[in-house]
């Protein structure tokens, strides 16, 4: 937004504003723009009319217009009703200022490279006057404006004339003091560029200088950046350090204030990023909690999940047993009778010192022995019987060097023996 004393203009109305003052010669910008609205912002009304008055012919389109001008917007020509001959004269000089407008624009109203402008200026700066100047802000005006609001510092413009007969001087004798240099370099940023270079030019349109040489003190008041202060014209370094100091003085509290309300903000914002880092480390802890507590149920669960298939296991391994034991009873050939001259009584020791007796055939094989004592509720569930004399463990079950176990007569036993049962259900 740009300032026409009280009243704000719009950046649509700036280059109408502009393109009026350029055309009636009214250097004032707020006799432009009161000219401007008298006329419904009709820029070749106001022209017109202006040049009439300046030739003494009475208003033509300030009251009561007996035809309106009509302007064909699609090529820009211009199309009136001659009233008199001062008239037309004023028409064709408006027509052709349009066509001279947008036939051969200002070449500096282009800006194609902002900061090869800057470095530009800064070199043929220290070509001309040295190195010895203030630091010089390498970037756009737009840039510097915003470092300018984001470090809360005073931003120095100095706009260089080329062609002004004071601009030599100033910048050798004044810009280039020592005691200049020290105070721009310590209390504020410093953006300066030519006139002749399109982003100066640029500027120069924004701030709209009457005479050079040209400074602007820029600052954030009442979070805007504002102009607060204007030299222009030829000015020694004591006086411009005088200006300068006053200026920077009497706008401090606006600064200040600014930085309070930063820090308070500032705060308030690590007061919540606090609050919101405590909430989430909170909220992380809880759910560290219930993360514990779902994996602890989940352990237990498993665990009693794990012991149930193992019961379940047991229960149909016994199950399984019982009814293999019950098979191999059944499967049992008929004991001999005590008289039967082929038959051996043999006496089994179990583990639990219990005995069982039974007869058995000579001719029957040694596996016949083993599923007798394995039907046994009392016996283990893996065993090995063994003979005493001499001692040794007979091959009652298939084996490599067994295939087929031998029959008891086969085995050595004699009418009566005693037999070993050996428990091997752990190993």
């Amino acid at each position: 937004m740009w300032s026409s004393g009280d009243r704000v203009l719009d950046e649509a109305e700036v280059p109408d504003v502009i393109f009026a003052c350029d055309l009636t010669g009214i250097e004032s910008m707020d006799q432009c723009r009161h000219t401007l609205e008298q006329h419904n912002w009709n820029i070749e009304a106001a022209v017109q009319d202006r040049l009439n008055e300046q030739e003494g012919v009475p208003s033509v389109f300030n009251p009561p217009p007996s035809r309106p001008l009509q302007v064909n917007t699609a090529d820009q020509r211009i199309y009136s009703y001659v009233v008199s001959r001062p008239q037309a004269r004023a028409s064709y000089f408006i027509a052709g200022m349009f066509a001279l407008r947008f036939i051969r624009p200002d070449p500096r109203s282009r800006v194609t490279d902002p900061v090869g402008d800057i470095v530009s200026f800064m070199h043929s700066f220290e070509e001309k006057y040295g190195r010895a100047h203030p630091v010089f802000y390498q970037g756009t005006y737009s840039q510097a404006l915003n470092d300018a609001k984001r470090e809360l510092r005073f931003l120095l413009v100095y706009l260089h004339g080329d062609d002004h007969q004071d601009s030599d001087e100033f910048c050798r004798n004044t810009l280039c003091a020592p005691e200049v240099i020290s105070l721009i370099n310590t209390r504020m940023l410093f953006w300066a560029c030519s006139t002749n270079k399109p982003e100066g030019y640029r500027v120069s349109q924004a701030l709209r200088e009457n005479t050079y040489p040209f400074l602007a003190m820029i600052m954030l008041k009442d979070r805007r950046m504002t102009v607060v202060g204007r030299l222009e014209g030829l000015i020694q370094p004591d006086d411009l350090i005088n200006q300068l100091t006053f200026i920077m003085d009497a706008n401090q509290t606006y600064l200040m204030s600014e930085r309070l309300e930063r820090e308070e903000r500032n705060q308030t914002q690590v007061l919540r990023q606090q609050q919101d880092e405590a909430y989430l480390a909170s909220l992380r802890a809880d759910q560290e909690k219930e993360r514990r507590k779902r994996e602890e149920r989940e352990r237990k669960r498993r665990k009693e999940e794990e012991v149930q298939q193992q019961k379940l296991a047991e229960e149909r391994r016994r199950r399984n047993l019982q009814e293999e034991k019950e098979r191999k009873l059944e499967c049992l050939p008929p004991e001999p009778s005590p008289d039967d001259p082929e038959s051996v009584k043999i006496i089994f020791k179990l583990p639990n010192d219990s005995r069982v007796e039974r007869r058995f055939h000579f001719s029957q094989s040694l596996t016949v022995i083993h599923d007798f004592l394995f039907s046994l509720k009392e016996s283990p569930e893996k065993f090995q019987i063994e003979a005493n004399f001499p001692r040794r463990v007979l091959p009652c079950i298939p084996s490599e060097e067994w295939p087929n176990p031998p029959t008891l007569q086969e085995a050595g036993l004699s009418h009566t023996e005693v037999l070993f049962v050996q428990d091997l259900t752990d190993e």
